[in-house]
Formats: C-alpha cells, sequence, structure tokens
C-alpha cells in the first residue's frame, strides 16, 4: 500500500509553496529578532514574556469574537504546563543564551528538538525503527561535536541554556500527545498567555529590569517577533498540519537552522567556523534520517 500524497490534491500548490516559505523564512529569522531585541535593551525573560502575552491576548480575544469556546479548567491547567515547558524553557532559555551566543549557532542548537522528541518517545514505549535509531546516533553525535570545541564552551550559561532548551521543548511535545487540549489555535493561545505570564514572574524574579528606555530597532525586533513569529508563521504551520503531510510541515527542522546561519552572516556579521557548520551539517542528517524513517513507516490516511 503505498504512502499519501504530500499535498492534499485540493489544496493549491501555490498555497502550499506560502505556507512553507512562511515558515521557513519567519521562523528562521526570529533568531536574530530576538538577537536584535536583546541588543535594543531588552532584558531576555520580560522580552519574551512581553510578545507571548500579547501574541497570546490578541489571538485569544480574536478566537473568543469568533465564537472558539474557551478552554476547560483541565485545559488551562495542561496549556499551561506546556506554556512553561515549550515557551517558558524552550523559547525563554534560547533568548538568555543568545545574550552570549550567536543566533546562527542557538539555532543550530534547537536543530536537535527531534532527536530528542525521538528519545523520548522510546523512553514512552514508542519504539524507534532501525533507520530512526540511525538517526538518533547520527545527530547526537552531532550535538556532542557542537557543544565540545565550538564557542559554545567559552560561553557556559549559553551552553546549559542551549542544552535545556531544545530538551524542554520536545519533552512538552510528546508529554502533550492524548492530553485534554483545546482546538490547536485556542491551544496556541492558552500556551502562549500562560509561558509568557510565568516568564514575565520569573525574569524580576532572577534580576532581570529595564534599566533604560529600549531602542526603537529593539521594539520594532520585539512586534516582529510577536506579530509575525508568534501569529503569521504559527499561523501558516498550522494551515500546514491540516493540508499537508506531517513530514512535510515539520520540514522547517532542517530548513529553519541554515536559513538563520545566513541571516545571521548576512545581517548581523555573524561568523561560524568549520567546527559550528560541520556539527550542523551532521545534526541534520540525524533529522533528515528521523524523519525519512517516519515517512517509510507513516500509514495512509
Amino acid at each position: 500500500m503505498s504512502a499519501p500524497p504530500l499535498v492534499s490534491r485540493e489544496v493549491s500548490p501555490l498555497a502550499v509553496l506560502l505556507a512553507l516559505s512562511l515558515v521557513y523564512v519567519i521562523w528562521g529569522s526570529t533568531y536574530l529578532g530576538i538577537k536584535f531585541a536583546l541588543e535594543g535593551g531588552y532584558p531576555p525573560l520580560l522580552m519574551a514574556g512581553i510578545r507571548f502575552v500579547i501574541a497570546g491576548s490578541v489571538l485569544y480575544a480574536f478566537l473568543r469574537w469568533r465564537g472558539v469556546a474557551a478552554p476547560t479548567r483541565a485545559q488551562w491547567r495542561n496549556a499551561a504546563f506546556m506554556g512553561v515547558l515549550l515557551l517558558g524553557l524552550g523559547n525563554g532559555l534560547v533568548c538568555v543564551a543568545e545574550q552570549t551566543v550567536s543566533s546562527g549557532l542557538a539555532a543550530v542548537a534547537v536543530a536537535s528538538v527531534p532527536l530528542w522528541i525521538g528519545l523520548f518517545s522510546a523512553m514512552r514505549g514508542q519504539r524507534p525503527q532501525q533507520l530512526e535509531w540511525l538517526g538518533l546516533g547520527i545527530g547526537f553525535v552531532g550535538v556532542l561535536w557542537l557543544n565540545a570545541g565550538s564557542s559554545l564552551t567559552a560561553e557556559p550559561v549559553g551552553l546549559i541554556a542551549l542544552l535545556v532548551a531544545p530538551m524542554a521543548w520536545a519533552y512538552g511535545s510528546v508529554w502533550s500527545r492524548g492530553r485534554d487540549l483545546p482546538t490547536p489555535f485556542m491551544a496556541a493561545a492558552a500556551q502562549m498567555l500562560c509561558g509568557g505570564a510565568a516568564m514575565l514572574v520569573a525574569g524580576p524574579l532572577l534580576g532581570e529590569r529595564f534599566t533604560a528606555m529600549p531602542t526603537l530597532h529593539g521594539t520594532l525586533s520585539v512586534a516582529y517577533l510577536l506579530s509575525f513569529g508568534s501569529i503569521v508563521a504559527f499561523s501558516a504551520y498550522i494551515w500546514l498540519l491540516h493540508n499537508v503531510r506531517a513530514t512535510l510541515a515539520g520540514s522547517y527542522a532542517y530548513v529553519n537552522p541554515v536559513i538563520a546561519v545566513l541571516l545571521g552572516a548576512w545581517l548581523a556579521a555573524e561568523r561560524f567556523s568549520a567546527h559550528d557548520i560541520g556539527a550542523m551539517l551532521v545534526i541534520l542528517a540525524g533529522v533528515v534520517a528521523i524523519t525519512l524513517a517516519r515517512t517509510r513507516t507513516a500509514k495512509p490516511a
């Protein structure tokens, strides 16, 4: 029995190309947007908290206006846990790391998320296929390579943050399977509200303060992150999940790091060693192997 097509026959290829372009370019550029926001005077956790609380509020208000049901108490509880893991730790620690680490290197580290998802899924009893095990092995060699000898070793805080961030995002993603959650867009709004609120509390507790008025450049970067990064690109991604196979929708995992590295070199004069680029290629090779394995074992809809 053959696998289903990557794209539904009822969907315009042009629409799919546009949605993929939005996810690839916008999510790939958010790492540089974070760097610019930090350079513009925004503390990392407070910046991320502001971003997600505003984006979540806008999305939540729009959905309620459209008649989408509000989450139940149990759904709020699950969304809050996911928001803390995915956004509070997953995104918040990336922002912390980018105080000392280049945006491109942060994107390369985050590319390991599918590897951690595969590992946590295996721990929950979902036995990986042989090619998945190979992908996990290759990918984790790349992770070790990246964290042993690259510019990360000179920045212990950035190193730890970029190790924990993808693990938290992956664990939250695996934990969410089968949980009582609202519709995808409402779940995203609830997670942004809860994760953003958690970071607004954690930031001051960890000593973050606005020591001066943020620059216009930094504020525009935050506006870009909350509007395009948190709403536009996410909406495009949800649309893709409903209209193309998950393999194609998830291809951003190995496209975003490349775009982030290129944008960082072009717009922020970031420099990467052969060691960094080599580790990125190994990590992405592992992610591609896992993706191919899941494509082979996916059952037709």
